[in-house]
């Protein structure tokens, strides 16, 4: 099969892989029909992590069951199926408590497993003409029968829908509540339209990337600009001085300053100004225990300078982690069947597989209009 391997930072290649099949009896084998670039591959790809060389990425799969193993029982072959990025079992601790993030028998040692992602097991990802699904029948979402025409919307339901509806789940966004989003990428742009769906008043998405602001504004956000460095001050102005009363960080440990230097602490900051007295906070973007590639001693410990003095003196409240994908998919799949969402909006270039290292490139140097990538093996 064909398939995107990691060579080393900054080098992926589409190669001939031995194909992906059944190990076990408890698996589901997926031909890819969509499978995205996500955020999260970035850092692999900038060689930011401890990802092998040789691996397949790739965590955002969507496709068509083609077999099943001997102990598959809901799952059959021709069910279209999205797949949650994180792997779970479906009977440890934290998969029977909704947590299938924090899976403890996918990736033994570990609380998480995932498709092609450094540290999270040794699992091929789906950036592949095939993928091996372990516990199929928990793992595998089948889709209802408008799930090709509503393809580029349900493949997005396999990581960015449900994280940036978990911002909005760990912030406590509720009706009529005001939202302030620091990043207009795509999970970002997911939280913000998530934001809506639960009835946010007003949403304030700040960036310094104007493509995606004019994205965030499609959705009725207010764009904020921060290339200046003003977008704190903005969001104050623009809410009587007391801020928001919801706050998401969708950027995570590589977020830059308006000189384009990276400064990890310094949306978790921002938040902590821009959010109200006892509002609440949510983390997805990604931070990590280590970063042996940060300018600063700290953040190579994976630690933040957090103004936690103020913080603790507004009484706030901050919610973090990867989100649970399966505890949202199936409602959010909801959604997108009855019209009521359309994620598929952010997209800006749809590719075929070998085209991957191309739209890799461009995605990680940001260039305009270069908002979200899905691949498309097989064409």
């Amino acid at each position: 099969m064909k398939a995107l391997v990691y060579n080393g930072p900054c080098d992926v290649q589409v190669k001939d892989m031995p194909d992906a099949k059944i190990e076990k009896p408890t698996d589901v084998l997926v031909r890819i029909t969509t499978t995205n670039i996500c955020g999260s591959d970035l850092h692999m790809y900038e060689g930011r992590t401890s990802m092998e060389t040789g691996r397949i990425l790739g965590h955002e799969n969507m496709g068509e069951v083609i077999e099943v193993g001997k102990a598959v029982d809901r799952v059959k072959v021709g069910d279209i199926v999205c797949l949650p990025f994180n792997i779970g079992c479906g009977f440890c601790e934290n998969c029977e408590r909704g947590l299938s993030g924090y899976c403890l028998t996918a990736n033994p040692g570990t609380a998480g497993a995932a498709y092609g992602f450094a540290g999270m097991g040794p699992y091929s990802g789906g950036q592949a003409e095939l993928l091996r699904v372990p516990y199929g029948d928990y793992n595998c979402l089948v889709l209802p029968d408008d799930a090709k025409e509503k393809e580029n919307d349900y493949v997005m339901l396999s990581d960015i829908f449900p994280t940036g509806y978990h911002a909005t789940e760990l912030a406590g966004v509720k009706a009529g509540e005001s939202v302030v989003i620091y990043g207009a990428g795509p999970v970002g742009l997911m939280a913000a339209m998530s934001a809506f769906i639960k009835g946010a008043s007003q949403v304030f998405v700040v960036d310094t990337h104007k493509d995606r602001l004019a994205l965030a504004e499609k959705m009725g956000a207010i764009a904020i600009d921060d290339t200046e460095g003003a977008g704190v001050q903005k969001v104050l102005d623009l809410t009587d001085g007391k801020g928001a009363d919801r706050g998401c960080e969708c950027v995570g440990y590589q977020c830059c300053d308006k000189h384009g230097k990276e400064v990890p602490n310094l949306t978790m900051n921002n938040l902590v100004q821009t959010v109200k007295a006892t509002g609440g906070i949510g983390v997805v973007g990604v931070f990590l225990p280590q970063d042996p590639g940060a300018h600063d001693e700290l953040a190579k410990e994976g630690k933040l300078a957090f103004d936690f003095g103020n913080f603790w003196f507004k009484g706030q409240k901050i919610g973090t982690g990867q989100a649970n994908v399966k505890h949202y998919n199936r409602q959010l799949a909801k959604l997108i069947h009855a019209g009521k969402a359309k994620p598929s909006q952010i997209i800006s270039h749809e590719l075929t597989l070998d085209e991957a290292p191309t739209g890799y490139q461009n995605f990680d140097k940001r260039v305009d209009g270069w908002t979200k990538v899905v691949l498309k093996p097989g064409k």
